[in-house]
C-alpha cells in the first residue's frame, strides 16, 4: 500500500538553535528528507549545486515565479529564495516525508495555499533574555545586527501561536526529541510507522 508523504514546515528566530536541532533530528529520523531550495546567490566554498541549493539565474528564478512553480518565495539581501512547487509534490507523491526550513512568511504563504498541507512547528527559545544571550556567544554579530535579530524575534514568536507544534529550546536534547515525537504522531496519525513505512493490519480469519 502507498502512502502519502508528509510536509513538516520549521520556523525559529534566529538563535533559537533551530539548525542544530534539525541537523539532530535529521540524523535520527529515518526516512526524512530536507527540501532545497533553489536561489539566486552564487554558491559559496564547498557548497554544491542540487545539494545545499538549486543554484539559478534572475531570470530562470523570474520565469519560475511567472509559471507559479514556487510554494513560496521571498527576496533576502538582494537575493531571491524559493521552494519547488512541483519537486514537493513529487516528493510527496511518492512517499516522502519533507522537512521545509522557512521563515515565518514563507509559512503564511504555504498555510495559505490550498493545493497543499504542512504541519507546522515553532522553534523558540525560553525568553527573549536567553536568546540574546545565545546572540552574543555566538560571536558573529556586532549589536546593532544583534538588536535587529532581537526586534524581528519578537514580531516572530508572536505567529508561533498560528503553528500546529511549539517546541522550546531550552535544553536541547528534549527539543530534539520533541521534534521527533512530533514527526512519529504524524507518521502514526496517517497510518505509519515511526519509520515512516505504511501499517498493513491483517484481520483473524
Amino acid at each position: 500500500m502507498s502512502v502519502r508523504g508528509q510536509l513538516f514546515i520549521l520556523s525559529a528566530p534566529s538563535g533559537a538553535g533551530k539548525t542544530t536541532i534539525l541537523k539532530k533530528v535529521m540524523a535520527n529520523v529515518a526516512n526524512l528528507y530536507f527540501s532545497i531550495s533553489h536561489t539566486t546567490r552564487a554558491p559559496r566554498k564547498g557548497e554544491k549545486n542540487g545539494v545545499d541549493y538549486h543554484f539559478v539565474t534572475v531570470a530562470e528564478f523570474q520565469k519560475m515565479c511567472e509559471n507559479n512553480l514556487f510554494l513560496e518565495w521571498a527576496e533576502v539581501h538582494g537575493n531571491f529564495y524559493g521552494t519547488s512547487r512541483p519537486a514537493i509534490l513529487k516528493q510527496l507523491a511518492n512517499g516522502q516525508d519533507i522537512i521545509l526550513d522557512i521563515d515565518v512568511q514563507g509559512a503564511a504563504i504555504i498555510a495559505a495555499d490550498a493545493t497543499i498541507h504542512g504541519v507546522s512547528v515553532f522553534v523558540a527559545p525560553p525568553s527573549l533574555s536567553e536568546l540574546e544571550k545565545r546572540l552574543c556567544s555566538r560571536g558573529t554579530d556586532n549589536k546593532e545586527t544583534i538588536q535587529l535579530r532581537l526586534h524581528n524575534a519578537v514580531k516572530e514568536m508572536d505567529a508561533a501561536e498560528k503553528y500546529d507544534y511549539l517546541v522550546i529550546n531550552d535544553d536541547l536534547e528534549e527539543a530534539v526529541s520533541t521534534l521527533q515525537s512530533v514527526i512519529i504522531a504524524e507518521r502514526s496519525h496517517g497510518h505509519r510507522l515511526p519509520s515512516g513505512e505504511p501499517i498493513q493490519l491483517r484481520g483473524n480469519k
